[in-house]
């Protein structure tokens, strides 16, 4: 029974596959008599309107597929474009009931008509207009052409703001040889298409809004019109701030750190010396990107700031090394320092040397002072002790010398009758008449002014040498301050330089 079934139906559907063979073969041959008949007298040459003295309406449409590259340094963008044109052909029109209800054909464009649509402001050497594309053909004479092309045109690029910059670039699209009286350009849509736009890695697009023109050259009196679509595009700054921005920003920072370093390390030069070189590397990296005009980038405007930052605290640097190395030979520092440096900003940037408390300054926390002895009178009390000391060992001496030399009657009889008689005792003034024991006084009381004349040398010696000592130190504190002082005014401009940066982008 199936099979039965089967060999029943078969017949009866063998006719609509014939039919519909049939219609098709039908069709192929109406549309290749339709192309020879309206070819028969065609001239692709002219401009096809019945009337010469009525403009032919060409309605233009772009579509924005991609944009491929933005050259900011020649200036020029490259984007992938669908240009779609449609107009009316008086020549090529036909009754599709004479050819079975044919209402579209495809043929190749160069056997058409074709206006002569350019764009304007192209940038590249490459004098090819759209790809020969298909047009496809209406019964009413319509005629749509879309094609694909790689355009390249001029840009005018502004870098101010750069990485946060926005461009704006204009694709100007009109009739090369015809005027306004002959072939008139119009919108198919207020903007550009963006509905198949590719995301480009470096440009967000924000708009693709379309303006049409009128203009009166001076060479000819006709108009031209044009159409102009304006591509508003914003730079994603995200690769910039990380690769370009950031870095600066931190090595901008290490730049005060420089005052912080100890001046006997000997790489506080060294440590700003190579910051600015560094950033040098990074200026001539956006330098090489950017197109040579007036306008400098608003990171280059950064980088310059900061370098100019570095170069005057390493020069600042070296003057406050000189100010920490001076020797002996150097002046004392002035009292208008002592009060302003280190009385008053050591305390507010509490710089305090070893050993000095905040609250303690360093004159009252020294544990030794060269006046102080001079004051309270301790160094003469001791020096009548050592004077007295002295007086008993050398009149001991002189008691052997003299004893076996001179009577035993010329002594002097040391300290302690030298202290309960308040002086010399009464037997010794007695027994100094002689001249044995005049001479003999004489020699120990030069002998005596001998050792203290060499004991003030080496006290004055010793003080020459603290002074300078001291001296050096109030010099080296000055110093100190002063790195201080200046480490903190180069954070305040690093932070206010990078606030800026920030609020400018925004």
């Amino acid at each position: 029974m199936p099979v039965s079934t089967g060999s029943h139906r078969l017949p009866s559907l063998c006719p609509a596959l014939v039919v519909r063979t049939g219609g098709r073969s039908a069709q192929g041959r109406y549309a290749l008599k339709l192309l020879n008949d309206l070819m028969e007298d065609y001239s692709s040459a002219l401009r096809p309107v019945e009337d010469t003295d009525k403009a032919l309406n060409v309605t233009l449409q772009i579509t924005l597929s991609q944009i491929k590259d933005m050259d900011e340094r020649n200036q020029v963008l490259t984007a992938y474009l669908w240009i779609r044109q449609i107009w009316h052909d008086a020549y090529l029109k036909w009754n599709k009931d004479d050819y079975d209800g044919l209402e579209v054909i495809r043929i190749p464009s160069n056997l058409v008509w074709r206006p002569d649509i350019v764009l304007y402001n192209k940038a590249d050497d490459d004098s090819s207009g759209p790809a020969d594309t298909n047009v496809v053909l209406r019964y009413n004479g319509e005629i749509t052409w879309d094609s694909p092309a790689i355009t390249k045109s001029s840009c005018v690029v502004d870098v101010s703001y750069f990485p946060f910059d926005y461009q704006h670039c204009n694709l100007t699209f009109g009739s090369w040889t015809y005027n306004g009286n002959q072939v008139d350009v119009a919108m198919g849509m207020d903007s550009g298409d963006l509905s198949d736009y590719v995301e480009n890695v470096e440009w967000e697009c924000q708009g693709m809004p379309a303006v049409k023109n009128v203009i009166m050259y001076g060479c000819c009196s006709d108009p031209y019109p044009d159409i102009t679509y304006t591509l508003h595009l914003k730079r994603r700054y995200s690769f910039y701030i990380y690769n370009l921005l950031l870095p600066c920003l931190m090595i901008s920072f290490l730049a005060p750190l420089g005052f912080y370093l100890p001046a006997d390390s000997g790489e506080k030069v060294s440590l700003g010396v190579t910051v600015l070189l560094a950033l040098t590397v990074f200026q001539l990296m956006v330098a090489e990107s950017m197109p040579p005009s007036d306008s400098v980038p608003l990171i280059g405007k950064y980088y310059i700031a900061t370098m100019t930052m570095i170069t005057a605290s390493t020069a600042l640097t070296i003057f406050i090394m000189n100010i920490h190395f001076c020797g002996a030979e150097a002046k004392p520092v002035p009292y208008w320092a002592k009060v302003l440096i280190i009385d008053y900003m050591s305390k507010i940037f509490f710089v305090y040397e070893v050993g000095e408390s905040c609250g303690k300054p360093q004159s009252e926390s020294s544990p030794f002072h060269l006046d102080e002895p001079l004051v309270n009178g301790e160094l003469e009390i001791q020096r009548h002790r050592g004077n007295r000391r002295y007086h008993h060992q050398s009149n001991s001496e002189m008691k052997g010398r003299h004893s076996s030399r001179a009577p035993k009657t010329c002594h002097y009889n040391g300290r302690e009758e030298y202290q309960q008689n308040g002086g010399v005792s009464a037997g010794a003034s007695e027994k100094l008449h002689c001249p044995e024991k005049i001479i003999s006084y004489t020699c120990t009381c030069t002998h005596h002014d001998r050792i203290m004349r060499n004991i003030e040398y080496i006290t004055s010696c010793f003080r020459e040498q603290r002074a300078n000592c001291i001296k050096g130190a109030e010099w080296k504190k000055v110093a100190k301050v002063m790195d201080r002082f200046f480490m903190w005014i180069f954070f305040i401009m690093v932070f206010l330089m990078s606030i800026l940066i920030i609020s400018k982008a925004n």
